[in-house]
């Protein structure tokens, strides 16, 4: 079986992201697409995440074997342009978004309580950190506790302003306590939830026609807590221009906890298949998430 293990970790080291920003401040963000895809994107293709990408569009999407090919490759090129579009908001560059659902938002981060959002592994949901704020209600971001320095410290730079925190997801579990502190206070936390992370159990789901497996500590967080919950999946829709889809995930909070976690896990799965379907390329999973 394929490693499922959640390692959010930045290509590159300190020196390599500290000049991409510097470059990044003065060229246009295509001229950095292109060279990516000669020299990041092409030592990809005979790597196990390239094969992966590739049986998802022929298996799971039913595409031919060249279009299969071509869509792994786009996808690679996709997940490129996502990187660069981070370190070009780190060097001070903007982005035009688009907002779908915002209301759903708003009206959560109104209320005194907390809630929660869960992320995928699709589009750039990065974009969202600076997008979805709320000024007298803090954002918590959980990150992976060994990303690089560099970029650690450039979110801090930009989350500082807007009033986001982050909470990296250490080995002694030590986060699940700021989780909780979080939302008893008021605040929004925000948790991926189509990638197992610590603990390895799991709720079972029916994913683009067979049985995948998703962590099932986000889901147990919201049930625990009965906050209010939010999927939010950030999509790019042009060389400057992202769309952010906010779908609020209603489950019924007088249900036996595990049915509660069955529910919110289905309509997660329901919302990622569909924002999937219309951005297949933007799905940046690289390991074997159907254990074939």
């Amino acid at each position: 079986m394929a490693e499922k293990k959640w390692e959010g970790t930045t290509y590159g080291n300190g020196l390599m992201h500290r000049w991409l920003i510097r470059l990044l401040s003065v060229i246009d963000t295509r001229v950095i697409y292109v060279l990516a895809y000669v020299f990041a994107v092409t030592p990809t293709l005979l790597k196990p995440g390239f094969r992966y990408a590739y049986h998802f569009f022929h298996e799971r999407l039913g595409h031919s074997v060249l279009q299969s090919l071509w869509m792994a490759y786009r996808n690679h090129c996709l997940f490129a342009q996502a990187v660069i579009d981070k370190f070009a908001m780190y060097a001070g560059r903007h982005f035009d978004i688009d907002l779908e659902g915002y209301d759903h938002f708003l009206n959560l981060a109104k209320q005194p309580d907390g809630f929660v959002q869960l992320s995928s592994h699709v589009g750039n949901y990065e974009i969202a950190g600076y997008s979805l704020v709320a000024e007298k209600k803090r954002f918590n971001a959980l990150v992976f506790f060994g990303e690089k320095e560099e970029v650690m410290n450039n979110r801090q730079k930009l989350f500082t302003h807007a009033n986001i925190n982050m909470i990296p997801i250490k080995p002694d579990m030590s986060h699940l306590f700021e989780i909780n502190s979080a939302l008893a206070n008021g605040e929004t936390v925000s948790i991926p939830a189509d990638r197992i992370w610590g603990s390895q159990k799991y709720v079972a789901v029916k994913f683009l026609g067979r049985e995948a497996h998703l962590p099932i500590g986000p889901f147990q967080v919201v049930a625990i807590r009965g906050v209010d919950v939010l999927t939010v999946n950030v999509m790019k829709t042009g060389t400057r221009r992202y769309k952010v889809y906010v779908t609020p995930l209603p489950y019924d909070k007088t249900a036996p906890r595990a049915k509660q976690i069955e529910e919110m896990a289905g309509n997660y799965i329901k919302e990622l298949e569909r924002i999937v379907s219309m951005y297949p390329t933007q799905w940046y999973n690289y390991f074997d998430f159907w254990n074939q």
